[in-house]
């Protein structure tokens, strides 16, 4: 039996601008967005990138990998220089004034949108000036498109451009095609079962997923289970993830009949699916601890984009970090799954 979630599409976003004549701001500043959220920022002041959820200050990634953080100051300060060079080009040869001699702003956006039940995707990398429309480019055509006028010759430029590049960019558009989606899947959890106290309740807890899009139900014979089932609500942690629980009256089930039930966990799709058997051998109380292998994973995905410009085309890279099989002492950790008695 598959269980589905709504259709809802998944986003990120990247937003960088510049800016002239504003003191006392920052004049250039990048930003990450992944489903309406900032997850990550960096500008010219700061010179160094400053996460915005604290899962990730607290991931295994900057823990353990230092060095990632390094690269990514690095990626911000070379972004900047790209983007101020970029500025002075387009207005050098679209003819608009100096941005020097004015308040001015310079924005480019890119990013994609993945939907996680009917697979639509489609990205997007465009610019804007003062408000307005500039250029962008169409992934399905490989082409540049303006709605301005003073920005027809640019077009022509950058496409022309691209004929001699149009491999290099196919390859890059099918790569962002089958990873981006898995960008999406930000943290994933540990697995474990507990026994606070016997009763006839059993509850299934997870915390420590990201996003909120998650199901959890009981199960008998792999078929979901509405008789003596509660459900619980989807709630915030601290740390900006999420946990939720369900409940299950085991009074009137069988001892031999506990191995036909299970508690799954479905995160944004069918592939990740997380299934912990209802087995009393391995459920853990508040009278003594059990060490259980707990499996667990992570998957922190840092996503950079370089746009087409006068003299480097739009690639893509992206970097990925996977923690996987972790032994455990039993210990309730912030990311797990489990079975609590109460």
């Amino acid at each position: 039996m598959n269980y589905c979630f709504l259709t809802e599409p998944h986003s990120l976003w990247y937003i960088l601008y510049t800016t002239s004549g504003i003191p006392d701001l920052p004049d250039f500043v990048a930003s990450a967005v992944v489903d309406g959220v900032e997850v990550g920022y960096c500008d010219n002041i700061l010179n160094d990138v400053k996460p915005r959820t604290p899962w990730i200050t607290g991931s295994k990634l900057f823990q353990d990998h230092p060095q990632h953080l390094q690269w990514l100051n690095s990626k911000c300060l070379l972004n900047y220089y790209d983007f101020k060079a970029t500025i002075i080009w387009l207005h050098l040869n679209i003819s608009f004034p100096l941005f020097i001699l004015g308040v001015h702003i310079f924005q480019r956006k890119n990013g994609c949108f993945w939907n996680n039940e009917t697979g639509e995707f489609d990205a997007f990398n465009e610019y804007g000036y003062d408000g307005e429309d500039l250029i962008r480019f169409d992934l399905k055509t490989m082409t540049w498109i303006t709605p301005r006028h003073q920005t027809v010759i640019t077009k022509h430029n950058w496409d022309n451009l691209q004929k001699y590049l149009i491999i290099v960019v196919f390859l890059d558009s099918r790569f962002l095609d089958s990873n981006c989606t898995q960008q999406l899947l930000s943290i994933k959890f540990n697995s474990t079962l507990l026994q606070k106290t016997t009763s006839a309740v059993v509850t299934c807890h997870a915390t420590g997923f990201y996003p909120e899009r998650a199901l959890m139900f009981w199960r008998k014979d792999g078929a979901e289970l509405h008789e003596g089932v509660e459900k619980g609500e989807i709630l915030p942690n601290n740390d900006g993830t999420f946990q939720m629980a369900v409940y299950l009256n085991v009074s009137l089930i069988n001892d031999e009949d506990w191995n036909r039930y299970d508690c799954l966990f479905q995160f944004s799709s069918n592939k990740d699916n997380v299934t912990t058997i209802l087995d009393r051998a391995i459920i853990k109380t508040n009278q003594g601890s059990f060490k259980t292998d707990v499996h667990s994973f992570m998957i922190i995905l840092l996503f950079s984009c370089r746009q087409v410009t006068i003299n480097h085309v739009f690639t893509l890279s992206f970097l990925i970090s996977i923690f996987s099989h972790k032994k455990n002492d039993g210990m309730l950790k912030l990311n797990c799954i489990s079975f609590i008695y109460i």
